[in-house]
């Protein structure tokens, strides 16, 4: 479904070099490194938001940075939850999931609010949330757009661990269900679990972890 060939990439200095990676449908695979090492740029680079400085990414066989189609891509099949909300701080938290489901012609998942336990607190303005709260919005933002690739970066890092290990099942289920696939960024190793592959950046190179 997704496929790297060769990425490297540098800033001030060189991140990783000539990153090979294959992700299938239903996949899910979590990309582990210290800070630093480059984990938030790679998943930037494959989610079509940063183009690398050599290498290609292809999306069912087409080179994503070169495709016509990159802004419908983005729209309807990527799904990306930041590190950092990015949410309408004037919207309630209803009215942000509701603008990602109009922008992708779907219908808002009620059953998937009242499992993310934000359903009672959906009428209020996102900024009387908690950052746990809002974690999980920008989680249901993403998910009630139906993408066939989630890009995660370090979704559980605001949740305690009976709240990540709950988030975490429901993205490995939406996954099952909608034939998805997960990239995630975590420092979290208790939810290896999850994960049917588990990647290591280190010394500018990704290397097979579990």
């Amino acid at each position: 479904m997704l496929e790297a060939v060769n990425i490297s990439h540098a800033f001030d200095y060189p991140l990783f070099e000539n990153i090979d990676l294959k992700i299938k449908a239903k996949e899910k695979i979590a990309i582990i490194g210290k800070s630093g090492s480059g984990k938030s740029t790679l998943l930037h680079i494959l989610s079509s938001f940063l183009k690398p400085n050599k290498g290609k990414v292809f999306y069912k066989n087409e080179d994503l940075y070169s495709s016509k189609n990159l802004i419908n891509i983005r729209r309807y099949e990527f799904g990306i939850i930041f590190q950092f909300h990015y949410l309408f701080s004037t919207f309630s938290a209803l009215e942000n999931i509701q603008a990602a489901a109009l922008l992708a012609n779907k219908e808002i998942d009620w059953e998937l609010l009242r499992r993310l336990d934000i359903d009672k607190v959906i009428n209020q303005n996102i900024q009387t949330l908690s950052g746990g709260q809002q974690q999980r919005v920008s989680i249901a933002r993403v998910l009630v757009k139906k993408p066939k690739i989630i890009f995660a970066d370090e979704p559980t890092g605001n949740l305690d661990k009976a709240n990540a290990n709950e988030v975490m099942q429901i993205l490995s289920e939406y996954c099952k269900e909608n034939n998805a696939s997960l990239i995630t960024v975590t420092h979290d190793m208790e939810l290896a679990s999850f994960f049917d592959r588990v990647y290591e950046l280190k010394d500018k190179r990704l290397k097979i972890w579990k």
